[in-house]
């Protein structure tokens, strides 16, 4: 298989891989020893080209990918809601579409996030109403499982609800001025 794109990273799995195929969101295994191109490395997560079908592959396998995995999150001692807020919304950040190199908050698809004590020990609990771009897109779940797992990375948050609503419908101008940019639409 010739370069994907000039800005592909070709790449050779060490071991056996989980992914998940795009758009349809089928979980799948590539084998060790499989080749293709990295095309996407954004968020801790990466997406691939094997055989001309694209894949999505989490960054806790980036060693398959001859990558280092994400740093662990860490929050101050006794940190407050507003230092764990801004976290959440840096986790949202790092969650993206596998087809557009652009992250969900900047393609306005989270609509709302509301931190609440969760319990003792400065538990919190976090909950994200959100939507996609297309109410049919198979990478729904997928994108929500991406979501709850980053949440709970951050320390103290015992508890995440991602809803996924379609009402309001997304639309193009709900994408900051930055997405409008990376894609184009601007």
């Amino acid at each position: 298989m010739s370069g994907y794109s000039p800005s592909s990273e070709p790449f050779t799995l060490t071991r056996e891989c989980a992914a998940v195929h795009v758009p349809h969101g089928a979980a799948v295994t590539l084998p060790a020893g499989q080749t293709g191109y990295i095309t996407q490395a954004l968020g801790a997560s990466f997406t691939v080209v094997v055989d001309y079908n694209l894949f999505r592959i989490a960054g806790k396998d980036a060693d398959a990918l001859g990558k280092s995995p994400p740093v662990p999150i860490e929050l101050p001692a006794g940190a407050g809601d507003a230092e764990v807020e801004k976290l959440v919304w840096e986790q949202l950040r790092t969650c993206y579409d596998p087809e557009i190199p652009v992250n969900i908050v900047d393609l306005g698809l989270v609509y709302e996030v509301r931190l609440e004590p969760g319990g003792e020990g400065g538990e919190r609990a976090v909950s994200v109403r959100m939507t996609l771009t297309a109410p049919g897109c198979g990478m729904g779940e997928i994108l929500v499982d991406d979501v709850r797992s980053k949440l709970e990375q951050i320390p103290t948050v015992a508890r995440t609800d991602v809803e996924l609503v379609f009402d309001p419908p997304w639309n193009q101008s709900m994408m900051s001025d930055a997405a409008r940019l990376e894609t184009g639409m601007l």
